[in-house]
């Protein structure tokens, strides 16, 4: 088998990360893995797996770099014998799904958002993402969305969770060396034993940046005083990320709030942590940082809407919290950090279960190929 997958970027993000394992995947099956994308910080890792990376200006929303973009990806298609082209984003799969018409390769999408439609024009743009001879959805959440919004059946509809490396999120394969590293890089040797909240996430308002460090500022003066770590990228967002310096400043919280921009080893920054902050204010199609989490044996507390719900189980592996409600949030934090160290256990126990039992990479890439191997059976 030859895959295509297209996608705009590979920099840090859930998609990326899936497309990575959906090409390991296919190369141990004996099949080629090509992917047409900008590229960026993940290209190196694709290269090591042995896929096989096609720059194109396909994060494009041009309508004439679409449309060139798909003679390119025809050629591509015809050169190459692509079986089956996987479109992982909206506009480079106007490309693809115009490519697979005009060739023999078949198309594929995974749905990895809800793409809020406001307008019939951008349902129809939306759209594309449901044209797929099969349609993946990363979560049950965004299989509802699906179906509400396209009315896509079942016969098409595939639900496959993101996954996690479980040897990679595994609590004994992290050095000591490797977290103490991570400690020194993000200037934090000074802490003491102060508790350590992570909020991973690009600095963008929806993820909840602004919530946490309100929650922070809201914990009893009695308790514990945690930092909060802000890991991600600002992405040009300077305003974003003066309005979270502001904050923190007015709540008299500066010194507690860390922005230590992009994590490359999430593994120690999560084993780093005494407790993982998912806040987001609009709901994440999965929840993926919340799953490796759990894998590496932390606790989460995530916003109670869309993928997380699937994720955390409310009271027994992590706590889920009303979203953009920070008095809700400080009160998750400090039930989490009074937690008795045998309760805690419990959780930590049931929250690394549930992940290894619903949500591993191998899982994904096994459903990912089933998914293949149906589709190129499907015509004569």
């Amino acid at each position: 088998m030859i895959l295509l997958q297209v996608i705009p970027e590979l920099d840090a993000g859930g998609a990326e990360r899936t497309t990575l394992e959906v090409a390991e995947a296919v190369i141990e099956a004996g099949g080629r893995a090509v992917v047409a994308s900008q590229g960026g910080r993940l290209e190196e890792e694709l290269a090591a797996l042995g896929g096989e990376l096609v720059h194109l200006p396909v994060a494009s929303k041009n309508p004439f770099v679409l449309w060139s973009n798909m003679h390119a990806l025809i050629r591509l298609i015809r050169s190459e014998g692509v079986d089956i082209v996987h479109a992982r984003s909206r506009a480079p799969a106007w490309s693809a799904k115009w490519a697979c018409d005009r060739t023999a390769a078949h198309f594929v999408t995974t749905y990895h958002g809800t793409y809020n439609a406001r307008s019939a024009l951008k349902r129809r743009y939306n759209a594309v993402m449901a044209a797929g001879e099969r349609v993946i959805a990363n979560s049950n959440f965004i299989a509802d969305h699906v179906r509400a919004e396209h009315g896509v059946g079942e016969d098409r509809l595939v639900v496959i969770p993101r996954g996690v490396d479980l040897a990679r999120f595994d609590p004994a394969a992290v050095s000591q060396s490797r977290i103490d590293t991570l400690r020194t890089r993000w200037g934090l040797d000074g802490l003491g034993d102060a508790p350590c909240l992570l909020l991973p996430g690009r600095l963008t308002g929806w993820k909840g940046q602004r919530e946490a460090i309100r929650a922070l500022a809201a914990l009893p003066p009695d308790g514990p005083s945690p930092h909060l770590l802000l890991a991600g990228d600002a992405q040009g967002r300077d305003a974003y990320v003066a309005e979270l310096d502001a904050l923190a400043l007015e709540l008299g919280v500066p010194e507690r709030v860390h922005r230590v921009g992009h994590c490359t080893d999430m593994p120690a920054a999560l084993a780093l942590c005494d407790l993982v902050l998912t806040p987001s204010v609009e709901p994440e199609a999965f929840g993926r940082t919340a799953a490796e989490a759990g894998a590496m044996g932390r606790l989460v507390i995530a916003a109670d809407h869309g993928g997380a719900r699937e994720v955390v189980e409310h009271g027994k592996t992590g706590w889920r919290v009303p979203p953009g409600d920070p008095a809700a949030l400080a009160k998750a934090i400090a039930d989490a950090l009074a937690l008795a160290p045998d309760d805690r256990a419990i959780m930590v126990a049931a929250a690394r279960d549930h992940v290894t039992t619903h949500f591993s990479t191998r899982s994904l890439q096994a459903s990912t190929l089933r998914v293949y191997h149906e589709v190129l059976n499907s015509r004569p």
